[in-house]
Formats: structure tokens, sequence, C-alpha cells
């Protein structure tokens, strides 16, 4: 088992979680996507991942190697093989929630902030850096103001129910994020106490970007 990794990148890091949640210990390959120019777009790994982002899973099978793309299939993925520990719940419902909120982060929020986006904001729209960080943080505060409501029942610890689940490892790499940019948190006082408690649990700590043999 292979995990194209970026120590900084929020979607690689969902998935670091969820595999120390499921005690699976993965070679970790890095790849770095500022220096060089961005090693994503080296022929090598644009054969792994034609669109050049981070992550990508590689499992080798009998004859060849299954690749699978997007931190979300990825996680749905090691959910149907590896099952032992569950990061969905067995109530339909309650799944369908914790894929909405899960999509929510990684669809609605992430997308907007992503390092290839802030790049075309700096480099072919020329917006100062003061622009970039405005547009950062409008796109944060404004998924925040949405998930604090969807995660209304939350009791604090985690997203939704007593053990951790696809939330929180989507949460927990953005508002990480969110920190990074100087995101006031006491606005989202769920948020904050989902995070504050994750980052007790060693699997999450062990996923941080600091914690990452790539870290810089």
């Amino acid at each position: 088992m292979k995990l194209y990794s970026y120590f900084r990148s929020s979607a690689a890091y969902r998935v670091r979680i969820a595999l120390n949640l499921k005690g699976l210990d993965p070679e970790y390959i890095p790849v770095h996507l500022v220096k060089n120019g961005g090693e994503q777009h080296s022929p090598e790994y644009h054969q792994i991942n034609p669109t050049e982002l981070i992550p990508a899973w590689i499992e080798k099978n009998i004859q060849d190697e299954f690749t699978l793309t997007q931190s979300l299939s990825i996680l749905e993925y090691l959910e149907e093989k590896y099952p032992d520990v569950a990061l969905l719940p067995q109530d339909f419902q309650q799944r369908a929630l914790i894929r909405a909120v899960s999509q929510s982060i990684a669809c609605d929020i992430h997308p907007l902030n992503n390092l290839r986006v802030l790049q075309y904001l700096s480099n072919t729209l020329a917006i100062s850096d003061e622009q970039k960080t405005t547009w950062y943080r409008h796109w944060i505060e404004t998924g925040f103001k949405a998930l604090e409501i969807q995660l209304k029942n939350s009791n604090g610890q985690f997203c939704f129910g007593e053990t951790a689940s696809f939330a929180d490892c989507c949460l927990i790499p953005q508002v990480y994020n969110a920190l990074r940019f100087k995101i006031d948190l006491t606005l989202y006082p769920k948020i904050q106490a989902i995070y504050q408690h994750c980052n007790t649990l060693s699997a999450f700590q062990n996923a941080a970007p600091e914690a990452q043999a790539d870290a810089a």
C-alpha cells in the first residue's frame, strides 16, 4: 500500500487520519507541491494521477496495481475494504448526513482555497497577497457558518455520534488551514470544540502536517 502525500495537503491529511484510525500503515511517498515547480506536474506523477493532484492511493493486486485518486473515494474504499474500525455508522440516515458534511468541506470549501487556485489568483490574475487572503478567509467563513449549523447536534467531541467519522477526517484539516489564515474559531464553538478534542487523539496528532517526514 502506498499513499502519495504532501504534508500540507488537506486532502492527503484526510486520508492520513482515516488510515491512522483504521490502524493501517502504508508507505508514504512525498510529492512536494511547491518545490521544482511542483512535483505533482512531473511526468512520473502525471502517469499516476493525470489530474496532478494529491493524494493518490496504490495497492498491488495479483498481476498489476490498483490506483485510486480523490480523497473521499479513497475514504470510501478504505471503509469497504477495512471495515473493522468503522468510520461510517450503520444507520443509513446518519451515513448520509456524514457524507453531506464531508462533501460540504471537500467539495464546497476546500476547492476554492486549493493551492492551484491561490497560485492562479497570484500568478495569472495578479491579485495582491492581501486580496488573496481576503478571498481565502471569505470562503472559509462562509463555509464555517453553514457547518456550525449543520453540527448543532454534535456532542462537541466528534461531528456525529461518539466516534470519529469521515466528517471529522475532513473537518480537522480544514480547521488547521483556517488557523493558518488566522480565522477566529470562537465564532464557531462547535467546530472549535471538535477540533480541540480530535487533536487529543493520536490518530489525528500523527496525521498532522508537522508530524510528517516531509514537513518543512
